[in-house]
């Protein structure tokens, strides 16, 4: 019997499943590790090994942050912002050089094993909001971002991750819902959609490291109706296109990335080369239903974080639950939108899943 490994088919801009054995898997995983870790060794020298004993706060916090970034939508800053701010007083400013830094490795490393592993994405995606992205990702470091007062920044994260809980929630109100495999509709009005959601993710991610994926996948999810399995590997790829520039904007452009947090990534790049593929082979074989649960669970613990640990003016509170009224609006809206539900058009490409 061969053993040749089948190759996979796509069809309408989706790389269909035929993902490699488990054993080539955890092989390649392991390769790009080793390959991250001499880099980081010949580069980092004896400072990489004095910063990841002293920083062995970022690094554990890396550990859960980078299994989180590889394997959902919401990237590796979802666990180490709120961390990095609220429990280890770190600026907002360096918490966020840090995020887009770190992703820019833990995510693309992740994003290797998505495409080796041939997991399912939507490649259109990748092209009308990826590139739209890195443009919002430059605009918002230049004209958005040094306006924005620290503690706005603090909540502005919670804003975007409690819309998406909200967007999880309307989506998945119905036990058995029909999900797509790909955009089944894909007109200049869907280029458009995607354009400008790359471009306002891009916007975000400069504000707080974190936001492109969140905001395509909500898109994606409500509005498109594909299913979570095929948006989450499709939002870290698009996550890995925003970071890898936005960290390089820093480093060369804005020369903001300071000595402290070059420290810090210093102590989490040997992490996150080991957690962000790891999570992305763990994601690829749990059930619709897990990763929604796992989305929301981490959701509702940002949320609760926030609004025990930072101390909010009422000017702030205000303007942050006027922010996630009109989140949740326009999410509402765009589940309530018939144009793309499995069924409603010609040729429909979809698969019944259990919902919530």
């Amino acid at each position: 019997m061969s053993s040749a490994i089948p190759k996979a088919s796509v069809k309408h801009g989706v790389i269909l499943d035929q993902k490699r054995p488990k054993r080539s898997a955890l092989r390649f995983n392991l390769t790009i590790a080793l390959f991250v870790w001499a880099l980081w060794l010949v580069f980092g020298g004896r400072g990489a090994i004095y910063h990841l004993f002293v920083d062995w706060k970022v690094a554990l916090t890396m550990v859960f942050g980078s299994l989180v970034g590889g394997g959902t939508s919401e990237g590796g800053g979802a666990i180490a912002f709120p961390i990095f701010t609220k429990l280890l007083h770190i600026a907002p400013r360096d918490a966020r050089n840090f995020s887009v830094a770190i992703q820019s490795v833990g995510m693309g490393a992740a994003s290797l094993s998505i495409l080796y592993l041939r997991i399912p994405i939507e490649r259109r995606a990748l092209l009308f909001a990826g590139i739209p992205g890195v443009f919002g990702v430059v605009f918002g470091a230049y004209f958005v971002a040094p306006f924005i007062p620290p503690v706005f920044v603090r909540t502005s994260f919670t804003v975007l991750v409690s819309s998406m809980g909200v967007a999880l929630l309307l989506i998945n109100r119905e036990k058995t819902v029909l999900r797509n495999e790909r955009i089944p509709i894909f007109t200049a009005r869907e280029r458009s959609i995607l354009i400008t959601a790359g471009f306002l993710g891009g916007v975000v991610s400069a504000l707080v490291g974190t936001g492109e994926n969140s905001i395509v996948f909500m898109v994606m999810v409500l509005l498109f109706r594909i299913s979570e399995k095929i948006v989450t590997p499709t939002t870290v790829i698009l996550m890995t296109m925003a970071t890898i520039p936005g960290f390089l904007l820093h480093v060369f452009v804005l020369k903001d990335f300071t000595p402290i947090v070059m420290g810090y990534w210093l102590a989490a790049v040997p992490v996150v080369a080991v957690g962000a593929p790891l999570g992305a082979w763990i994601c690829s074989h749990m059930n619709r239903h897990s990763i929604v649960l796992l989305l929301l669970f981490l959701i509702a613990l940002e949320l609760c974080s926030t609004l025990l640990l930072v101390p909010m003016s009422r000017p702030v509170l205000s303007a942050s639950l006027a922010t996630l009224a009109v989140c949740g609006g326009i999410d509402w809206a765009m589940s309530q939108a018939r144009r793309y539900r499995p069924g409603t058009f010609q040729s429909p490409v979809h698969k019944r899943e259990t919902g919530v």
